[in-house]
């Protein structure tokens, strides 16, 4: 089935959830023009472009995947003239800022365009999605010079970004980093080593990479407070701006993956024939610290890429569903029916697609109060929203990426035996997914970074202040007095409570018992998801229920969806903190001769 971008849910949420409005009031959107009727705009020509030109090399990136030969990268068929296409119509641009050559638009409308564009390929849009991230990292850490020598060539499409942390060493540990830079004065260096697991480390698709490479300098200090940031480029930059000789840095080989095959993931060597030349973002030992902008970006990405596989699978085991006839309808019929008349398959579709609009909600919300934390008018706002921000970042990433692997599963078990068939696509799905909840951060540690960080750092003043939010959302319930309002409050108060039961037993034992907290911060991301989803859907159908005379068929459907996520999914919140509480000792018991 060709992927239809879901423009009207997107707005939806957008507008309705997520405060479009309030966003571009703010005084560095609405001085650049940006304004809610640019929106509408910007997703059809987004959704135009993903639906014609990306997803259809979507299937044959998955079977002619990218290959080495001789030192060279040659991606799928189709896939350097679509990105010649993304960069010339200013794709890679949206978020970016206007005076390097970007449009300089909210990241609540960016998000969705990056949604599609990972609905339409995953591998295609890993190269793009890098590259943001490069030049966030650039924008926020290297000297002017770097920037203007750099970023509106990455910007405009020309050159793409890579990130280099990875060693076969250092996989999440990157205190374990052993690639070494020596100065050779005025801010250059000579990198030296080998680097793992580079998404578009090496590819034919653009004229440079931009390579953002941690390394050691010899002077520096152990751990990971000794490691600095520095840019290696493919192909040295002349002072005007033209391309001088290859930079000693080569791709040895490329990695034969489990999913998405299409995006060459390259082993990049470093310094074999005499060092590569890199030049220093920043100062010196503070890499992580910057590369960390750039892995937040990457991570709150691959959060709405566990959106985007989920978004698909869900339109392709719909069709399938509609399309595929099997067995008699259980209410009584003379012939067989379409399996989507069935009830657990229904539930399938149901789950499959609750799953979704809740992630994709909670990403939105959170992609607003990002740009409230970088253009809200006053301090006190900003970093509220940062605050809000950084809570959320863990568990879109972590929550929305394990879902997408069940949809993805969903997805297969819909289309039944053709489904473990390769020429239907649905295992493509299920295979590219596997990899969201592994790279740019396992699960287990966003789950850690949700319990440390974001939870026990600040006394649990964020998720009090979330919990705060869910319970007005509870009043406008019972204000609403529906039947389906009604149905919602009864499983969004409980889902609450036990995210509350939640909070405190981990802020009363983090320091007394920090294995027993930690052996439950899996439970407690997907705690967290699963009850602050509920809440956005608890606001979407509210939302729907205002507005439903416009349009009843869609709103409708979100009502259902809501009512189905709050009693069908949201009590799974219950149990979750019940082992997060109870069972931190069993899953420590074993010794480890035992395992």
């Amino acid at each position: 089935m060709p992927y239809v971008a879901p423009v009207k849910d997107m707005l939806f949420v957008m507008n309705e959830l997520a405060g479009l409005s309030e966003v571009v009031a703010y005084p560095a959107y609405a001085e650049a023009g940006v304004d809610v009727d640019l929106a509408p705009a910007i997703l059809e020509e987004s959704a135009k472009f993903n639906q014609d030109v990306i997803a259809p090399l979507n299937w044959p990136g998955d079977q002619t995947p990218s290959c080495l030969k001789d030192g060279v990268v040659t991606t799928t068929p189709g896939f350097k003239d679509a990105f010649k296409q993304f960069g010339a119509a200013g794709w890679q641009g949206v978020v970016h800022p206007a005076e390097f050559g970007g449009q300089g638009l909210p990241k609540l409308i960016a998000t969705a365009c990056f949604e599609m564009v990972h609905s339409a390929s995953l591998s295609f849009a890993l190269c793009p999605m890098l590259t943001d991230g490069a030049i966030e990292a650039l924008l926020t850490a290297a000297s002017p010079e770097l920037q203007e020598k750099f970023v509106p060539q990455m910007i405009s499409g020309e050159w793409t970004g890579s990130m280099c942390l990875t060693e076969p060493q250092a996989g999440s540990d990157l205190s374990m980093v052993r690639a070494k830079a020596v100065p050779e004065g005025d801010g250059v260096y000579k990198i030296f080593g080998t680097k793992i697991y580079i998404t578009y480390g090496e590819h034919d698709m653009a004229k440079n990479i931009v390579h953002l490479v941690l390394a050691r300098t010899p002077d520096a200090p152990e751990g990971v407070k000794g490691i600095s940031l520095f840019v290696v480029p493919k192909f040295l930059v002349n002072s005007d701006g033209s391309l001088d000789e290859r930079n000693d840095v080569f791709c040895v080989s490329i990695e034969h993956k489990l999913g998405i095959k299409a995006s060459p993931t390259a082993v990049l060597q470093f310094g074999d024939h005499g060092g590569a030349t890199g030049y220093l973002v920043g100062e010196e030992n503070r890499g992580l610290e910057y590369m960390f902008v750039m892995m937040n970006a990457a991570r709150f990405a691959v959060g709405m890429q566990g959106v985007a596989v989920a978004e698909r699978a869900y339109q392709k085991a719909a069709q399938y569903a509609k399309d595929r006839v099997q067995s008699r309808d259980l209410a009584g019929s003379s012939a067989p029916v379409a399996i989507i008349h069935h009830p657990d398959v229904k539930r399938m579709l149901m789950t499959m697609r609750a799953y979704t609009e809740a992630c994709r909600a909670l990403a939105y919300y959170a992609a607003a109060a990002y740009d409230a934390q970088h253009a809200a008018p006053n301090e006190t706002d900003q970093k509220a929203n940062q605050a809000i921000y950084e809570f959320l970042v863990p568990i879109v990433k972590g929550f929305s990426t394990e879902m997408s692997i069940e949809v993805a599963s969903l997805g297969v078990q819909v289309h039944g035996g053709m489904g473990f068939i390769e020429e239907t696509g649905a295992a493509q799905h299920y295979r590219d997914a596997r990899i969201l909840t592994i790279y740019e951060g396992t699960t287990a540690i966003q789950a850690n970074d949700l319990v440390g960080r974001k939870t026990v750092r600040d006394g649990g003043a964020i998720a009090k202040i979330l919990a705060e939010r869910i319970a007005q959302t509870e009043k406008d319930l019972a204000a609403s007095g529906t039947t389906d309002a009604k149905a919602v409050l009864k499983q969004l108060s409980a889902g609450r409570a036990a995210f509350e039961a939640a909070v405190a037993y981990i802020l009363a034992n983090a320091k007394t018992d920090v294995k027993a907290v930690y052996a439950g911060s899996f439970a407690y991301l997907r705690l967290c998801g699963l009850v602050l989803g509920a809440w956005q859907m608890a606001r979407a159908l509210l939302a729907a229920q205002r507005l439903r005379d416009g349009d009843p068929s869609f709103y409708d459907a979100k009502i259902a969806t809501a009512r189905f996520f709050a009693e069908n999914l949201l009590p799974q919140a219950q149990a979750l903190a019940t082992s997060i509480i109870e069972s931190g000792h069993s899953t420590n018991a074993l010794a480890l001769e035992q395992f």
